[in-house]
């Protein structure tokens, strides 16, 4: 198995109420169940407020690279990632479990 973990920025002056961030979320939330290779998948806000914080994760397991791969590049993760593009920057981690 491959824990697929995605921590997103909001970019500066952009807020989590704006319109293009909630439907960004929504994207996300509604990912489960939409593409067979995720084993795993939940996503939220990030409840803490202190400068080295995120604001919103991913955290998602698939069965293994290829999975990954296939998961990446699925058309509803590829629209839901795209959104996020406008507003916000982030990091992954990758790795077996």
């Amino acid at each position: 198995m491959i824990r697929h973990l995605v921590l997103f920025k909001l970019n500066d002056g952009v807020k989590r109420d704006d319109p293009q961030v909630v439907a960004g979320a929504k994207a996300f939330q509604e990912l489960a169940g939409k593409i067979p290779e995720l084993e795993f998948w939940e996503c939220a806000w990030n409840i803490t407020d202190r400068p080295i914080a995120y604001d919103f994760a991913i955290n998602s397991a698939v069965a293994d690279e290829g999975a990954l791969k296939r998961y990446i590049e699925h058309p509803a993760h590829q629209a839901a990632a795209g959104q996020w593009r406008g507003f916000a920057t982030w990091v992954i981690a990758d790795y077996p479990f």
